[in-house]
């Protein structure tokens, strides 16, 4: 099964009567990483399995989403080490430009503070000394889940390493021309006074005014309406589509726009949809990303109206008044002048949002510099579709292939002090240098460096290639690159997997970062609902790993994980965890105390009972199962094999079955014993990687080994025995129908009956006692009167229920039920054969009837057996 490199040896300790995860978590996780076992050697000559970290912010601490995600790429990468691999699973956390420098602002203004007062230079050093005291906490949050990190690798997106990196790309990109500065409509955050990418915008229907402009007077005029009446000072021009007959005789001419004395033109442009309200647009191209492209087709003017505090600029009245102040004021002053031809308010329409502050986003025309992406786009979409990057699952490509294939230009220059400052100098005669990381900037008078920063995707889109040490040509960077599989949430695809994608492929010279890409769902309450601070149902899983420990958390979330499907989670399936963890602590304890043990070579099949054969075969095809669910990515289904595998089958069924064996003592307890053992230190060994704490302590104890981390994955031996497996499935027939039945009776689980067993024929003698035992049933003794008897597997089990049960008030209660049970058949019966009823009636209806009436002759079935079952009046 596997082959043990630990020296075996009996017990080394008892275990205590219960598992305490607290006494036993954070020693455990310390002990791993003082010896190293977490540690990758770029030396080694086992093959290599890599994995990074999707970077966590250095403001953020640890939600259900990162347990989620680590605790799957744990379990990946605990069961690749014990496999043999050389394996790095990279850690480090991300500078988050936006996110970070907003904290730190917050704490200078409770000191009465901004960041000018402090200027450039200081302000940065106050964010590096914050993150030195209070960054990170989510570092020592991952070591209570059981991360088995390489922590002596750990790196940050702002440390030297990084910085070179990407400084050395940024220069590359911009001598191969695919990066350049222009201005261009972007997306404006008026609090976070900084531009953000598309995808860092949030998109939230509002309730807001369309207000319908009659621009212009008498035939000539035009009505256009708007959700944003403040750029109207902006506006240079109206638009409608060419073929549009209502306003042909107008393109070209001029006409006056409200308010401001100016006079626009009215230009035909197909971006018109003559179909969608009056046919006619309003043109400001300073402050709209459609207009601007109307614009630049027609040669318009760009008439900016806005700072970037989102306050109006021009036009006297309504100078220095905030966007929503003015369009108020805007819409009053059209009112008056009978401009306003429509109202609709409330008025529910699409609103953008900054992802970080939520406030509204404002398209502002702006220099900035952009990545030309339509080339590197292409490289990562061929990646996929020519084979070298697999998406699992294979449904979510359509979702990749979207997005790769229609990217807009990317802007990664930011308005912020906080993150890797753009290396451009600019000169004053207009020189624009680019200096690389082992290049002197250009000095003297004039010379000043870009006082924007990047991109925080822009650093992170490095990360496969950068933490290992890139652009040096390091042992690190040849030995683990690509990495193996990223793991990573379907709701990053964009943000984050696209750029490593082509940041990989570009840099690498055409090696993609990675050779699967295996994405996962979102965490949810357990009603589907998503989680969030303003909904009242976020978690900290902090509290739940106190409350239950960190195996319960992982092993709720690992059940939950289907490729690409959100995961719900409640606290009760939390606590169905750490019962999972008690029982496997029970029953070992036990197991060891009835002879459970590793030592001395597996019995042959002959010296072993059918129970034996049985519990092997099956844990064998467990090995097999659950390496066919690591493969394919399908945490899901090998947690509830390993599961049902532990509860179902070894706890309660064999063990209780080897019950009578430990008791009587002799050989046989001996061969069950290492039987018993064997199953145990295979059944923790896969165990492990999803609940890590308690396996460790219970396998170690076992075996005497120095740690599950570094011990084999067990491996399919190919013993089957299906006569094994067929005669203890009639063993647990038996069991089962007898139980239902002793249910069905009243019986108490402990009270015991007397009982007579016919197991003549069938292999079941040889397992009399382990059947009596689980059943409750004692020998039948001088007054045994058969009141029941139970025809199951080919087996007869007579009852003595005599003083166990009233029986005339059992058979009355028993004639009750079958009286419902055969008068819901009929009335089943008579729907059914009503043709009028049935032609009339929908499938679903006639669905429904026919599932009660095949339900009622199951019960009457049923309830007819019990009654015959029961001694006579």
């Amino acid at each position: 099964m596997t082959e043990n490199t630990q020296t075996p040896s009996a017990p080394t300790s008892e275990l205590p009567t219960q598992y305490a995860p607290a006494e036993v978590e954070g020693k455990l996780y310390e002990r791993w990483v003082e010896r190293g076992y977490f540690e990758a050697d770029a030396k080694s000559e086992k093959p290599p399995f890599t994995v990074v970290i999707p970077p966590p912010n250095v403001t953020g601490s640890l939600h259900l989403g990162h347990a989620f995600e680590h605790t799957l790429i744990d379990a990946l990468t605990r069961r690749k080490r014990m496999q043999g691999f050389e394996t790095l699973w990279q850690p480090g956390m991300d500078h988050a430009g936006i996110a970070t420098q907003n904290v730190v602002e917050r704490e200078l203004a409770k000191e009465g503070k901004s960041r000018h007062d402090l200027g450039r230079e200081a302000f940065v050093e106050r964010v590096w000394q914050w993150k030195g005291e209070s960054g990170g906490q989510i570092s020592g949050q991952m070591r209570r889940l059981g991360d088995g990190v390489d922590w002596s690798r750990e790196r940050f997106t702002m440390d030297d390493g990084l910085s070179e990196a990407v400084q050395t790309i940024f220069k590359k990109l911009h001598d191969d021309e695919l990066i350049y500065r222009a201005e261009r409509i972007i997306n404006w955050c008026p609090r976070c006074l900084t531009a953000i990418s598309d995808i860092e915008v949030e998109y939230q229907d509002d309730d807001g005014e369309l207000v319908s402009i009659r621009y212009g007077e008498g035939d000539d005029a035009i009505v256009v309406a708007t959700t944003r009446a403040e750029t109207m000072l902006g506006d240079t021009a109206v638009a409608v589509h060419p073929e549009d007959e209502r306003y042909k005789h107008l393109v070209g001419t001029e006409i006056e726009l409200p308010l401001t004395g100016r006079r626009i033109p009215i230009v035909a442009d197909e971006h018109v949809d003559p179909e969608f309200g009056t046919g006619a647009v309003k043109v400001t191209p300073a402050h709209d990303p459609n207009d601007f492209e109307i614009g630049q087709r027609h040669g318009l003017p760009n008439i900016a109206v806005m700072d970037e505090h989102a306050v109006i600029t021009v036009h006297g009245p309504f100078l220095g008044l905030d966007r929503l102040e003015a369009r108020s004021a805007i819409v009053a002053a059209l009112r008056a002048e009978g401009r306003i031809v429509a109202e609709k308010r409330p008025y529910s329409h699409s609103v953008g949002h900054c992802s970080r502050c939520k406030t509204t986003i404002e398209p502002r025309l702006s220099m900035q510099w952009w990545v030309k992406v339509a080339p590197l786009a292409k490289a990562a979409g061929d990646a996929v579709r020519d084979g070298r990057v697999k998406i699992h699952p294979q449904e979510m490509e359509k979702r990749y292939f979207d997005w790769v294939d229609n990217l807009h230009d990317w802007c990664i220059s930011r308005q912020l002090w906080w993150g890797h400052r753009i290396p451009v100098w600019y000169g004053p005669n207009g020189e624009i240098v680019c200096v690389g990381p082992d290049e002197q900037p250009p000095t003297g008078e004039g010379w000043h460096q870009d006082t924007d920063v990047l991109d925080t995707w822009f650093s992170s889109g490095l990360w496969p290639f950068s933490t290992l040490g890139w652009p040096q040509q390091t042992e690190s960077l040849a030995k683990f690159y690509p990495n193996s599989v990223l793991v990573t949430g379907y709701d990053i695809l964009f943000f984050w997997v696209a750029r490593m994608m082509m940041f990989g492929l570009y840099a690498m010279d055409g090696t993609p970062p990675f050779h699967t890409i295996a994405l996962h769902g979102m965490v949810r309450d357990q009603f589907g609902k998503k989680m969030s601070k303003s909904f009242g149902n976020a978690v900290n899983p902090l509290d739940w790993m106190d409350e239950y420990g960190s195996d319960a958390v992982r092993f709720t979330l690992a059940r939950g994980a289907n490729p690409g499907v959100d995961v719900p989670i409640g606290e009760d399936w939390v606590q169905a965890s750490r019962n999972f963890a008690n029982k496997i602590w029970n029953a070992t304890r036990f197991a060891l105390m009835n002879g459970a043990t590793i030592e001395g070579e597996l019995p042959a099949p002959e010296e072993m009972s059918a129970t034996d054969r049985w519990i092997l075969s099956r844990l064998n095809k467990t090995v097999a199962e659950v390496d066919a669910f690591y493969d394919d990515y399908q945490f899901s289904k090998l947690s509830d094999s390993l599961y049902h595998f532990a509860w179902d089958e070894v706890f309660s069924w064999y063990v209780e079955l080897s019950k009578t064996t430990f008791f009587a003592g002799g050989e046989q307890a001996k061969v069950s014993g290492r039987v018993l053992g064997e199953v145990l230190d295979v059944m923790l060994r896969l165990l492990h990687p999803v609940v890590p704490f308690v396996t460790e302590t219970l396998w170690t104890t076992l075996t005497g080994g120095e740690s599950l981390v570094i011990a084999d994955w067990p491996k399919d031996s190919g013993f089957r025995d299906e006569a094994a497996e067929a005669e203890i499935a009639t063993v647990q027939a038996v069991v089962t129908e007898v139980r239902r039945f002793r249910k069905e009776q009243g019986l108490q689980d402990g009270q015991k009956v007397p009982a007579r067993l016919d197991l003549s024929g069938t292999a079941l003698a040889a397992h009399e006692g382990a059947i009596r035992q689980l059943l409750r049933l004692q020998p039948e003794g001088d007054s045994f009167s058969a009141t029941a008897t139970l025809p199951v597997a080919g087996a007869t089990v007579a009852l003595d229920l005599s003083g166990t049960i009233d029986v005339p008030a059992e058979r009355k209660r028993l004639s009750k039920d079958l009286g419902l049970a055969e008068k819901e058949k009929q009335q089943a019966e008579a729907k059914l054969g009503n043709e009028a009823f049935i032609a009339k009636a929908p499938d679903n209806v006639v669905d429904k009837i026919k599932g009660r009436l095949a339900k009622a002759e199951t019960d009457i079935a049923r309830i007819q057996a019990q009654l015959d079952a029961l001694p006579a009046a």
